[in-house]
């Protein structure tokens, strides 16, 4: 491929990349949101407790927080501190973005590549991620399973972002750090990227033919 196709990314192979969050743009680490605060082993209690990953994928497919509350404290009620203490913290958990990819997003915006997001996350407290890792915010739509009801890697998230952002799957670039989510994306026609870093992601990009640096 030319210098030139490289530098024009009207004549790439992509023109859009659908952007996971957590772990691509902001980095997550829900203990974060105790740190100062709780004992790291009162903590992993509440996690192991609640199955923190299935409690949390309940709050990303848009369960409320008080109705959360309201089942830890029916069921394990000497936890409801320990919730408490993350609803009041969550921004905390959010502790900034992920090395170099802020870079690479305003690169894609200054070559005209189109950006969307698709994220897993609570639509309450959504709000807390672009002060986290503005990259976000240069995003021109997102996507947030909370609002729709939907999660990552369900097949019917995928196909309300293609609609909703007019997508070609075959001319957007979907990254995110699950290997669920990007194998299902796969399955709907999407190119793909498992991300692991900035440097992997420039790297794809430059092979699709985006003229973004190599570093």
């Amino acid at each position: 491929m030319s210098t030139a196709e490289r530098e024009n990314p009207t004549r790439a192979l992509i023109d859009t990349v659908l952007f996971d969050f957590g772990n691509v743009l902001v980095t997550w680490d829900p203990y974060a949101a105790y740190v100062g605060r709780m004992d790291r082993a009162d903590v992993e209690a509440f996690f192991e407790a609640v199955d923190f990953p299935t409690f949390n994928a309940r709050q990303d497919a848009g369960r409320s927080w008080a109705d959360a509350r309201r089942e830890i404290a029916e069921h394990h009620p000497e936890h409801v501190s320990l919730l408490d203490v993350y609803t009041e913290n969550f921004a905390a958990s959010l502790v900034g973005p992920v090395p170099g990819t802020e870079e690479v997003v305003r690169e894609l915006r200054a070559l005209g590549v189109r950006l969307y997001g698709l994220t897993n996350w609570s639509a309450e407290m959504f709000h807390e991620a672009e002060p986290a890792a503005p990259a976000i915010g240069l995003m021109q739509d997102v996507l947030v399973s909370g609002r729709v009801g939907l999660v990552k890697p369900d097949p019917r998230i995928f196909e309300a972002a293609t609609e909703r952002f007019a997508l070609d799957p075959a001319r957007t670039l979907f990254v995110d750090d699950s290997v669920a989510n990007v194998t299902a994306a796969a399955g709907l026609g999407f190119r793909t990227l498992r991300f692991e870093d900035a440097a992997g992601l420039r790297a794809v990009l430059r092979d699709l033919g985006v003229g973004v640096r190599t570093s």
